[in-house]
This record gives structure tokens, C-alpha cells and sequence, in this order.
């Protein structure tokens, strides 16, 4: 059977219960068409680049899907139905990842962070740095620096700002 990939949003209003309840339904749906649901990630409420329906943060599911053709027909026909669905897309893969997906180790990633901007270097176990930046030069005195840079006036410039 092919492979696909399939993520949906739900509404920001409905609770984390509420979507597991909604992809258990839509997994049953994969199940009664003859496919199996291979894995299920439950990736968070996250904010949307733009409103849907009214609502600015959507709860995303992403299924790994080992099913017909008919059966993603049939997913994709109820999640178009259902109110609670605020998006999906389903694509056709050659094969499934192994592990978690890339949003799930985004995450991961996210964590390693430390609070000066660095990463965690996880093969020495500590913080790597990022490094001195060269580029700025030493500015000197913080003195009135636009005085200094104005160029030197001649005596007979001097004299007509005077006589003015």
C-alpha cells in the first residue's frame, strides 16, 4: 500500500481532549477503509501565519498513514465536513521518516537552547559559544565624536562666519 503523510489543524477553541478525541475518530476512519495509522503526532497549539475561520492558533495532528487510496479519499472527505477542522493536506511520501517528524525535534532543539543565544553542544556536554565578533572596531572616546569629524575652516572662513 503507499504511504502518505497527513496533517490537520483543529480550532484553537476546542481542548486538547477534544483533538485527541477527533484523530481517534479519523484513525477509525483509516482502520474501517482498510489502512492503519503507522504514527500519530500531536504537535501543539501553534499560532497560524494567518486568520482562518476567525482564529489566529490551531492545535496541528500529523498522521503517518500506510493506507489505499480509497481510504485517504474517505479521511480527507470527513475532515473537509468537519466544523472542527480548520485545515488538512495530505501528501503522497516513498517512504516514512523513523522517529520523530521535524517539528517534534524542533522542539528538541528549542530546549538545547541556552539563554545567551547559544546551543548546546550535545557532543562535549556543554554550551558552545558563538564565537567573538570581529567586525566592530574600538570606537575610542565617547566623546562628542561629530565635533571632531567636521573639517578644520580656513582663517578667511572663519572670518566671514564672524563678520555675518
Amino acid at each position: 500500500m503507499p504511504f502518505y503523510e497527513n496533517v490537520f489543524i483543529a480550532r484553537q477553541d476546542i481542548s486538547s481532549a477534544q483533538v485527541e478525541a477527533l484523530a481517534d475518530a479519523f484513525t477509525q476512519i483509516v482502520a474501517q477503509q482498510g489502512g492503519q495509522v503507522a504514527k500519530r503526532e500531536y504537535w501543539g497549539l501553534r499560532n497560524l501565519s494567518y486568520r482562518i475561520k476567525k482564529n489566529r492558533k490551531g492545535h496541528y495532528v500529523m498522521f503517518n498513514l500506510d493506507a489505499p487510496p480509497v481510504a485517504v479519499a474517505e479521511l480527507e472527505r470527513n475532515m473537509g465536513i468537519n466544523e472542527d477542522v480548520l485545515r488538512y493536506l495530505t501528501v503522497r511520501v516513498d517512504e516514512h521518516e523513523e522517529g520523530p517528524s521535524v517539528m517534534m525535534r524542533k522542539v528538541d532543539r528549542d530546549r538545547d537552547r541556552d539563554d545567551r543565544g547559544g546551543f548546546r553542544d550535545r557532543d562535549r556536554g556543554g554550551f558552545r559559544d558563538r564565537g567573538e565578533r570581529g567586525d566592530f572596531r574600538d570606537r575610542g572616546e565617547r566623546g562628542d565624536h561629530r565635533r571632531d569629524s567636521r573639517p578644520p575652516r580656513d582663517e578667511a572662513t572663519a572670518a566671514e562666519a564672524t563678520e555675518e
